[in-house]
């Protein structure tokens, strides 16, 4: 064995190791973790001052809270102590203000308000060790608080009254019923929701595909339609029917019933075969190949590039490359929570180092993918309150199955992501921002987002924990064409499924030209107000008024350029598991 084949046998073992460990944490680095407490540690241990002041702030809460607890004793109408944050909504329940159980609360709010005060604020820690050991500490507090347990949650208690102890038993057939799909390894199905059947049902043909994609080309419903047809670029991170639902809240049905013409790229589930795919198969064999399709089946028209989320970074890094080379077939642009500057990625950014991406690596590197299992601990961590504690409590010890819909649906339909591409991603755009700062790389030659004339349409949504708006809205400093921005309701998925007449949902929205000043993210929220409705009718008009004439609908597939319809929508990529 040559040296340089036992140093692969070495690291070999280090990987396995690394994808054994990874099966148990979910993906996290144990290393990546330590790291950040350890900087913690030492530094609050050198910081005897700061030690005083955590003691001082203790001792003066606890007495401040046993003077309030006596009183509350006594009197129901005492106004708390601690008001919780405003997006904190475990204690709503009016039965958390009373005797004892406004106590209990009272005294796990002040808790986290010391261990918050405890882990920030230390000099010398890094700023991410100290992000990530706030969110550790937030985590393990979380786990412990009253709202978890029944003996400290009202709401637990008065729903078994109430049912004569039938909510328990619910809870735990639930929780049987759970334990029995996990250790069989199947999961809860979605019975009324069927992809094809009552998912994913505008009329269309696939007309295209190879090994990454299939091309989806959506029948006309107008006697007209726009000239320039529109190519729709979702993430690979799930299946592109989010943006083909029910057929009452289809973006697909809505654009087609306006008269444009739509196709809709269809990502293949990648396997353990699919392990060397990396970001420029997705550019060259995901967008450009689908534009080459586009071009021969609607000959000489520009097309409106529309990307979701990662397809949204993959459209904007295709049309900075195609700008670059002088390559015009882009009419417009429109991004949906689509992120191209990550210095500011929100949460997800505690999961983001080089510890943690080497680790990722080797998790990756044993099955050639990371499945939607190995990304499920951080999703969850970063709503723990949302995805994990609440359903716990509403499912097991309350007996409340929530009601499926097609979002949910649609949500526990995973796909997976090829080794050699994640990895580059992670690096490239997360680690080191190289798609902001102009350095990364396309056909052996950097792309930078000045470049593209076309216009842009950026949506982002206010409640997004995967693309925070004011990363989204960094776009503003990155581009030099015209750029209308649109803050809407709701969270990254919820807040694009936004059709017309869906309740409760408003939106921002303003436009920025390339002579304009720059505004800060807030002082965009506080200039332009809020108007009631659905984004998707502005964003209509603003496609309508980047588009020129109406004309006869194209064709579906152009047979005599080798672009026949191959089967109908949804296609068979959708189905891969």
């Amino acid at each position: 064995m040559s040296h340089l084949q036992f140093n692969e046998f070495k690291n070999s073992i280090d990987r396995v190791i690394h994808a054994f460990e990874g099966r148990f944490t979910q993906g996290i680095s144990p290393a990546s973790l330590t790291l950040a407490y350890m900087d913690w540690l030492i530094h609050i241990a050198h910081s005897p001052g700061k030690m005083n002041e955590l003691a001082e702030n203790l001792s003066r809460k606890h007495e401040a809270f046993l003077l309030w607890s006596a009183r509350a004793a006594v009197d129901p109408d005492t106004p708390p102590l601690i008001q919780p944050l405003a997006q904190d909504r475990r204690f709503n329940d009016p039965a958390w203000s009373t005797f004892p159980f406004n106590v209990v609360a009272q005294g796990f709010l002040m808790r986290e308000q010391w261990w918050h005060y405890a882990t920030t604020g230390i000099p010398g820690v890094s700023r991410h060790h100290e992000n990530v050991v706030t969110f550790a500490a937030r985590q393990w507090l979380d786990m412990f608080s009253p709202t978890n347990f029944p003996a400290t949650n009202p709401t637990i208690i008065n729903r078994a009254i109430e049912t004569g102890g039938n909510s328990l038993y619910q809870g735990l057939q639930n929780l049987l019923e759970d334990m029995q799909a996990y250790m069989l390894g199947t999961e809860r199905t979605c019975e009324a929701f069927c992809v094809g059947k009552n998912l994913a049902t505008t009329k269309g043909e696939v007309v295209y595909r190879n090994r990454l994609i299939e091309l989806i080309q959506y029948a006309p419903t107008t006697k007209d339609v726009h000239a320039e047809p529109i190519l729709i670029i979702p993430a690979w991170i799930m299946k592109y029917y989010i943006l083909d639902l029910s057929e009452h809240n289809s973006l697909v049905k809505y654009l087609v019933d306006k008269g444009h013409t739509v196709f809709m790229i269809s990502w293949h589930n990648p396997d353990a075969e699919d392990r060397d795919l990396a970001m420029k198969d997705y550019i060259n064999r995901g967008v450009r190949d689908a534009l080459r399709a586009i071009n021969h089946i609607v000959p000489q028209r520009k097309v409106h590039g529309v990307g979701y989320c990662l397809g949204g970074t993959l459209l904007a890094t295709t049309a900075a490359a195609m700008a670059r080379d002088e390559d015009d077939r882009f009419q417009s642009i429109s991004l949906f929570t689509a992120q191209t500057d990550f210095t500011e990625a929100g949460e997800l950014m505690l999961f983001i180092d080089e510890s943690q991406l080497s680790y990722m690596e080797d998790v990756m590197w044993d099955r050639g993918y990371l499945d939607t299992s190995q990304m499920a601990g951080a999703f969850t961590l970063l709503r723990s309150y949302d995805l994990l504690w609440s359903r716990l409590v509403s499912e097991y010890l309350l007996g409340e199955r929530p009601k499926m819909n097609d979002l949910m649906a649609w949500n526990s339909d995973s796909t997976r992501m090829p080794y050699k591409m994640h990895t580059q991603y992670l690096r490239s755009m997360f680690l080191h921002n190289d798609l902001a700062s102009g350095r990364f790389i396309v056909d052996d030659r950097p792309v930078s987002l000045r470049d593209i004339r076309a216009p842009i349409f950026s949506v982002a949504t206010e409640k997004d924990h995967v693309a925070p708006w004011r990363s989204v809205y960094k776009l503003h400093g990155l581009v030099n064409t015209d750029l209308t921005f649109v803050l809407t309701s709701g969270g990254h998925n919820a807040g694009i499924v936004s059709e017309p007449g869906h309740p409760r949902r408003a939106y921002r929205m303003a436009e920025n030209k390339p002579d304009d000043k720059y505004i800060s993210p807030d002082e965009w929220v506080n200039r332009y107000p809020k108007q009631e409705g659905s984004w998707w009718e502005p964003w209509s008009d603003w496609l309508a008024q980047h588009s020129s004439e109406r004309v006869a609908p194209p064709s579906m597939g152009n047979p005599d350029q080798g672009f026949a319809p191959i089967c109908p929508a949804p296609g068979t990529y959708v189905f891969e598991k």
